[in-house]
């Protein structure tokens, strides 16, 4: 499992993390302070603090790691 920090401050943000992630096979959640919701969820990501950075929980390894990664590296940030 591989965690990063990520940004999601607008609707439009939300909805392409949502279509870019459901494309891949693992499973992906976001935790923002104690609550852990699917990130594939576009409901349970609206349930949470978008203003401020969200952990998202990569459960990918090897080169399926390297390709969501490339995938939300727009997301991330430091």
């Amino acid at each position: 499992m591989k965690t990063a920090k990520i940004s999601l401050n607008s609707i439009d943000k939300v909805k392409a993390f949502v279509n870019e992630i459901s494309k891949f096979d693992c499973d992906f959640d976001l935790v923002s302070g104690r609550y852990v919701i699917d990130a594939k969820s576009i409901m349970g990501i609206f349930s949470l603090d978008l203003s401020k950075p969200i952990d998202l929980n990569i459960h990918a390894d090897g080169a399926a790691l390297d390709e969501v990664m490339a995938v939300v590296s727009q997301y991330v940030i430091d």
